[in-house]
């Protein structure tokens, strides 16, 4: 890893949490910390190329069937992969078969760049998080030894106390608020070798007093409602909530966006 680093491309592949949900901007659109980390790079080089392959509810099959070999032609200096919870957090998961897709992921990218970013993912504080504590675990188990093998810069998003408050996760309890895809982009940003913006990103939030039992069961009741419920109905259906949707940033492109 390079100390000050100038990187001239930077190609994301994912899932929703690379997209950038719940990062809402006025157009209704999705920034997210990918986008962030294009700006800042984007500030350092001039003519900086970007390409965001990711697409919310994607598998780790589907991304390795539809992004990655995309990514490994566009040969950009800087690749982030992040791939596989999607399939650890359903009921029924052969991490056996994720654990050789993602490997079969990073053993065609990591030769295709100068530098392979792979992550352990963030886990909001609560019940989903223990239940599924074990699968997770192992898949950064996974991403640990591959980034090993192939010389990937792993960030540990999942030992981040501040990523694991749940003032940070919007109300699908999901995905990320912009606060907290801010702080994705200072730890992916500092990964690389830059000198870092935020030395606090990991740091628990200041404490507030919890809300009140009322306030919790509405929250409960609006979650299950607006987020639970469908998610449900599409798991019984087959159905993902990208079908049909392309890449977020399908070709390799001067980029111009947030720099902040």
């Amino acid at each position: 890893m390079q100390t000050n680093p100038t990187h001239t491309s930077l190609v994301a592949v994912g899932d929703s949490f690379t997209e950038g949900m719940s990062d809402l901007l006025p157009d209704g659109t999705y920034r997210g910390w990918a986008d962030l980390l294009a700006g800042r790079m984007a500030a350092h080089s001039p003519g900086f190329r970007y390409a965001n392959l990711a697409v919310r509810g994607k598998l780790i099959g589907q991304i390795v069937a539809e992004q990655v070999e995309v990514a490994a032609a566009m040969e950009a200096d800087v690749i982030t992969l992040v791939g596989g919870l999607n399939d650890a957090l359903r009921p029924k998961c052969d991490m056996g078969r994720v654990r050789g897709l993602l490997t079969e992921a990073v053993e065609r990218l990591a030769p295709s760049c100068k530098q392979l970013v792979l992550m352990r993912s963030p886990g909001r504080q609560g019940p989903v998080l223990e239940r599924f504590r074990p699968r997770m675990e192992e898949l950064f188990a996974c991403v640990d030894e591959l980034a090993a093998r192939h010389g990937a810069v792993v960030v540990d998003l999942y030992g981040a106390p501040s990523l694991g408050d749940p003032r940070l996760w919007d109300v699908d309890r999901l995905h990320l608020t912009a606060e907290g895809h801010r702080r994705v982009a200072e730890a992916v940003w500092q990964g690389l070798g830059y000198a870092p913006e935020d030395t606090e990103w990991r740091m628990p939030l200041p404490l507030t007093p919890p809300p009140g039992w009322v306030a919790r069961r509405v929250a409960d009741a609006r979650f299950a409602r607006r987020h639970l419920l469908p998610w449900i109905g599409r798991r019984l259906t087959g159905r993902s909530s990208g079908d049909g949707l392309p890449p977020k940033r399908p070709e390799l492109l001067p980029y111009e966006g947030p720099t902040v």
